[in-house]
C-alpha cells in the first residue's frame, strides 16, 4: 500500500505534457538569449539557468511570461538562492531590482 502512495506522489510531481510543451515553446521563443548553448539541448535547460538568463537579458514581456510559466514564488526562490552565492551571474542592477521587486511582491516564507 505504501508503494502505491509513493508512486502517486512521484507521478504528481512530474511535469505534465502540457507544461513541458509550454516550457519548450517559451525557451524556443527566447532561444537567442541562450546563444552559447547547443540548440538541441535547449529543452533540457535548468530552471536556474532559464531564470538567470530571462531576468538578466529578457525584456518585460519575457519576465511576465516566465512568471506565468514557473510562478513568481518559484522564480523568487531560485533567484534568492542564486544571489546568496558571492559568485553569481546576475548583473548588479538586475540583482538589486529583483531583490526589491521580490521583497515587495513575493514575501519569503518560513517553513
Amino acid at each position: 500500500m505504501s508503494d502505491a502512495i509513493l508512486d502517486l506522489k512521484i507521478e504528481n510531481n512530474a511535469p505534465d505534457e502540457e507544461s513541458s510543451q509550454k516550457r519548450l515553446a517559451f525557451v524556443s521563443r527566447y532561444q537567442s538569449l541562450f546563444w552559447y548553448m547547443d540548440k538541441s539541448k535547449l529543452a533540457d535547460i535548468s530552471d536556474t539557468v532559464l531564470i538567470e538568463f530571462i531576468l538578466n537579458y529578457g525584456d518585460l514581456e519575457a519576465v511576465k511570461e516566465l512568471f506565468e510559466l514557473l510562478g513568481k514564488n518559484k522564480v523568487a526562490s531560485v533567484f534568492r538562492q542564486a544571489i546568496q552565492s558571492p559568485r553569481n551571474n546576475y548583473f548588479p542592477q538586475v540583482a538589486n531590482f529583483f531583490q526589491l521587486y521580490f521583497n515587495a511582491h513575493v514575501p519569503e516564507c518560513s517553513v
